[in-house]
């Protein structure tokens, strides 16, 4: 039986439309919004109008790659939460809408559910996990040790108590005076640093929680001593600054997944969201795979951002199980996981 799903993702500044058939994508096309770049971070009313602007012109493109008609879709799906509220809005209203013409199911998906069975797209060149497995979901708005012990069941370990580890990078990126969004920046000039160069204060977090503000602050102020006893100290150590920057957030996180995978007993261990593209996490994982006998599994770089093909391939599982939501469904700018 195929099944042709409509995926929308709308809960940050990306508008994302996906068309999948079963577990593969037909189409998955994103329009990005260039303009809060010069604010320095995402501004939420920006985003929601550039959503209406983008979101007819990317189901358009969509139907055109996938070579189908909206008569040929099965359901609708679409981001009910977490996210900016305004943003999620536009895409709910849309998916309502589009539901109700087409007489179709509508199917209301988690956006951090969604991050973790982007792992279950089918393409060629990417091998699904077995359950159960790990996955650490890192992204600008969230950090989180989730199991994951089905399509339908995962249960949180633990997750950030304040900043995640995506906005650790911008707001360290912002303190040396880099443009937003940071994160990929600081990437690539980490290549070029020592990563042990310098220290920063690594929290002590009870269990399997995160905490970033503490790294912030230590940045910060170090920064700040530095700077006053010579102006250009950080253009004449941007890279080796970057790169202890990025070894120390990426320890915080490897710590934390070390623990997790030794108390659950689970070898099977996943990255998903934004953070999850950053070069030096990959290679962290890949060290961890030769030196603790774990499988791990990395998403293709398309799959690590917000997409409407994540979106999608939730809705499938929940199309198969006819868990479907109906027109009095409400965006919800908090979510939890089990939502």
């Amino acid at each position: 039986m195929e099944i042709n799903i409509l995926g929308i993702e709308s809960s940050c500044d990306d508008t994302s439309i996906a068309i999948t058939q079963n577990r593969k994508i037909l189409a998955n096309v994103t329009a990005n919004q260039e303009i809060h770049a010069e604010y320095g971070g995402v501004v939420p009313e920006l985003a929601s109008r550039a959503h209406q602007q983008n979101i007819i012109p990317s189901l358009d493109k969509a139907l055109k790659e996938a070579q189908l008609e909206l008569e040929d879709l099965d359901a609708i799906a679409f981001t009910s939460g977490p996210g900016l509220l305004g943003s999620l809005l536009v895409g709910t209203s849309f998916a309502k809408s589009l539901s109700l013409a087409l007489d179709i199911p509508l199917i209301e998906v988690n956006h951090m559910r969604a991050h973790i069975l982007a792992h279950m797209i089918e393409t060629e060149d990417q091998i699904n996990p077995e359950f159960p497995f790990l996955c650490l979901t890192v992204s600008g708005g969230h950090t989180q040790i989730i199991v994951v012990k089905s399509p339908y069941e995962m249960e949180l370990l633990g997750e950030t108590i304040d900043d995640a580890a995506g906005e650790a990078f911008d707001k360290a990126g912002k303190i040396m005076g880099l443009p937003y969004p940071a994160g990929p920046i600081i990437d690539q000039k980490a290549k070029l640093g020592n990563p042990q160069a310098f220290n920063f204060a690594k929290p002590r977090m009870k269990d399997y929680e995160f905490s970033f503000s503490g790294l912030k602050t230590s940045i910060l102020y170090f920064l700040q001593k530095a700077v006053k006893e010579n102006p250009e100290f950080i253009a004449e150590n941007l890279n080796d600054l970057c790169a202890s920057i990025q070894r120390t957030i990426i320890d915080i996180l490897m710590d934390k997944l070390e623990k997790a995978a030794k108390d659950t007993g689970i070898s099977r261990i996943a990255i998903a969201g934004g953070v999850s593209a950053n070069s030096g996490l990959r290679q962290a994982l890949k060290e961890r795979e030769q030196n603790l006998a774990w499988q791990c599994y990395i998403p293709k770089f398309e799959f690590t951002t917000d997409n409407g093909a994540m979106i999608a391939i939730n809705a499938y599982y929940k199309f198969l199980e006819k868990d479907f939501c109906d027109l009095s469904v409400v965006a919800k700018a908090r979510k939890a996981l089990s939502l």
